[in-house]
């Protein structure tokens, strides 16, 4: 078997893709604009143009392209932000949420269409046990931004 280098996600932005990079590294700790490359003459975008955008969020490669309007993000792929506390929950969420749209359960989608979910780092350990994960799944439908007091408070 072959192993592959690294596995990183590679974004599909209208044109946003600049933005989108920016708006995240400033966001995320010890993260980075690693390289802009622009369309050539010749290529299917206006030369010069922003084509794609590497960035590093702490430590994950991603690509970002401006490939037009094509194929908008749907929620069937989100990342995940898994928070030590309400306070990153808090900051992690105010940042991603503003210009975009609070979804449910801990999901939003941000300005650009992509969808994230901001959750405690150890919201498995509420699903190990039936009858804590109904009570903590009870608690978890209705929010839209996670409070862990209340699942906490449900876990009981």
């Amino acid at each position: 078997m072959v192993k592959a280098s690294q596995i990183k996600p590679f974004l599909w932005f209208d044109d946003q893709a600049e933005d989108a990079a920016k708006l995240y590294t400033s966001i995320f700790p010890d993260s980075e604009i690693v390289q802009v490359a622009r369309y050539p003459a010749g290529s299917p975008g206006p030369a010069g143009k922003v084509m794609t955008v590497a960035f590093r969020l702490q430590g994950q490669d991603f690509v970002a392209l401006n490939g037009g309007p094509n194929f908008p993000f749907t929620e069937a792929v989100s990342f995940v932000v898994e928070c030590a506390d309400q306070a990153e929950i808090d900051y992690y969420w105010d940042k991603l949420a503003d210009g975009g749209k609070p979804v449910q359960c801990g999901w939003l989608k941000d300005r650009f269409g992509l969808s994230w979910q901001v959750v405690p780092q150890d919201i498995g350990k509420y699903f190990k046990d039936a009858r804590v994960a109904e009570r903590v799944m009870k608690a978890i439908m209705p929010m839209v931004k996670i409070d862990i007091r209340k699942i906490e408070e449900a876990a009981q």
